[in-house]
């Protein structure tokens, strides 16, 4: 599997209502990766437009202050 980048999950975006992280991808479209991946160990954003993959490096405790966002929300961590 071939890799476009690594980015460092800080740079990330994070949308609490999707559950989803986002990059921008060169090809106009954003790389994605659901929060519940990331706890799962997938470390790797696709973007749903072109072929292009994105590592995330990440720490597990990286992951703690957005899961806590989405239980503020009253929401559980979720397979998207």
């Amino acid at each position: 599997m071939s890799i476009y980048d690594e980015v460092e999950i800080e740079d990330l975006e994070f949308e609490a209502d999707e559950q989803m992280f986002f990059f921008p991808c060169p090809c106009g479209d954003r790389f994605q990766v659901s929060l519940f991946d990331l706890t799962q160990g997938e470390d790797i954003a696709t973007c749903p437009s072109c072929s292009l993959r994105l590592k995330i490096v990440f720490e597990t405790e990286d992951l703690d202050p957005h899961k806590d966002e989405v239980a503020a929300m009253g929401q559980e961590v979720r397979a998207c």
